[in-house]
This record gives C-alpha cells, sequence and structure tokens, in this order.
C-alpha cells in the first residue's frame, strides 16, 4: 500500500518553519557582517564583545537568580496545590480550579498592571523582589497543571498498601507518590524556568531602578543602541543552556526509568 507523502511534507515544513530562524540567528553570531545580511566571513569577535559587557551579565545573573527562585517557589507551591485540590474535593472544587486557572488566561498586560497597582497599594517599591513574587504568581498555575495531569493517572491504593505496612502520610509521600509526581513536577519546574527567563512584559511593569533583566536589557540594546551580533551571541548562548536544561532532564528521567532489553521500561506491566 503507497504512503501518503503528504503527513511527512507538512512535518519538514513545520520544523523548518520551526528551527530556520534559530540556525539562521546562530551562523549571524559568527558571521563577520554587522547587520547579517550576507555572509562576510567566520568570526568569534562578537562573543568577545559579548563577555566583556558588565551590564549584559549583570541583566544575565538577575535573570537567572529571579528564574532559580521563581521555579523553586512555584514547584513547592504549585505541587502543594496539586495535591490539596487532588485529595480533598468539595462544592467549590470548580471555583477553586477557576482560581488556577485565571493566570493561564490573562493577559499579560493586565497581569503587569494589576501587580503594579497591588505593590503600589501595599507600598512596595519596585524592584528584584516585586519581579520575583510577579514571576511566582505567575508560575504556580503552570506547575499546578503540570503536576495535576500527573496525579491523574496515580494509583491511590498504593498509599493504602504503604500505611498498611505501618509507614506515617510523610514517609507515604516521601517513599511512594513523591517519586512518581517527580516527572511532572521536573517538568512543571522547566516551564517555569523558561518562562520566568524569557518573561518581558509583567517584568517591564514591575521592574525597577537597578533591576533589569535580561529581556529588559535586549529590549534597551535594540531601541537605544543597536547592537545585532552581540544580541545573535546572546541568544545562541540562552539557546544552548535552553537545549541543555532539556538534555539534562531527559537524561535524569531515562535514569530513574531504564528500558528494559525488549523496548519496556522497568516496572512496567506487561
Amino acid at each position: 500500500m503507497k504512503r501518503n507523502p503528504f503527513p511527512l511534507v507538512v512535518l519538514v515544513l513545520v520544523l523548518v518553519f520551526l528551527y530556520l530562524p534559530i540556525v539562521v540567528l546562530t551562523a549571524n553570531s559568527f558571521n563577520l557582517s554587522r547587520f547579517g545580511g550576507s555572509w562576510e566571513g567566520f568570526t568569534l569577535k562578537w562573543y568577545g564583545q559579548l563577555l566583556n559587557d558588565n551590564q549584559v551579565w549583570f541583566a544575565f545573573v538577575n535573570s537567572l537568580l529571579i528564574a532559580a527562585g521563581a521555579t523553586l517557589a512555584s514547584c513547592v507551591l504549585g505541587t502543594t496545590a496539586a495535591l490539596s485540590l487532588h485529595r480533598w474535593r468539595s462544592r467549590l472544587q470548580g471555583f477553586h480550579y477557576g482560581l488556577i486557572y485565571t493566570p493561564l488566561v490573562v493577559p499579560e498586560i493586565l497581569m503587569g498592571i494589576s501587580l503594579l497597582l497591588s505593590f503600589t497599594a501595599i507600598g512596595m517599591d519596585c524592584g528584584l523582589h516585586t519581579i520575583l513574587l510577579a514571576h511566582i504568581t505567575f508560575c504556580v498555575s503552570y506547575v499546578t497543571m503540570t503536576v495535576l495531569a500527573r496525579l491523574q493517572d496515580f494509583d491511590d491504593s498504593l498509599i493504602e498498601a504503604a500505611r498498611d505496612l505501618g509507614a506515617n502520610a510523610w514517609v507515604s509521600f516521601i517513599r511512594v507518590q513523591f517519586p512518581l509526581l517527580l516527572p511532572g513536577i521536573i517538568s512543571g519546574g522547566l516551564l517555569a524556568f523558561t518562562l520566568s527567563i524569557d518573561d518581558f512584559v509583567i517584568t517591564f511593569f514591575v521592574a525597577g531602578p537597578g533591576s533589569s533583566t535580561l529581556p529588559l536589557k535586549v529590549y534597551s540594546m535594540i531601541k537605544h543602541s543597536p547592537k545585532l551580533p552581540v544580541i545573535n551571541c546572546l541568544s545562541t548562548v540562552m539557546l544552548a543552556l535552553t537545549f541543555a536544561l532539556v538534555l539534562a532532564s531527559r537524561a535524569f528521567q531515562n535514569r530513574r526509568h531504564p528500558k528494559a532489553p525488549n523496548g519496556r521500561k522497568h516496572g512496567a506491566i506487561a
């Protein structure tokens, strides 16, 4: 039977549409041309300029610290919220789910304005701490929904079996439930980290003097002092870090669930 080539053609076109801009950006970071209109030769001088730009690295460190803090707090709060929604059901269950879903659908500009007004109302000066609080606010929902999806397939009888064997609630969670939820928590954490380090709109509203993050710095570089090759280099470095995080996550999950010789994961039911 002759296979229809249309799905393969669509797949190739989608992959080209997604990855061709990334390839062009990466190639231009090594291009001697300042504007990237044509290839003028291989060079690393733009990376040298990037390494010597202290303001960029200051903003980069700020972004990493905020993303790491927001990810850690979101994983703790999001996992707790998911467990609470899964275990304790009430008539207000739909309302609780609505509260979790709301930050996912509210426009970023609206959330940024509302957070700015909230910080101003309580007399809090804007800075790195307000950026961190804002990022935690919208990242918690993503982690919660990711962990909730993992909990849908969780067998509660495992907890009951652990309790029957003498384990208390804390030991049952740490030894039984947490290892099974860990892939979902890691996925939610990676999503939160990516959203936090990439956020511009909300950060733009709640940032204060001296609290620039990488997206804000890139915007400033494009608007006030165009340094396109340096921006290309910076984007390439961020892409490399993103791919490294994804590969590390995959390697971690493969170590926890190695495949058996027949192709199944160990522990899978035949």
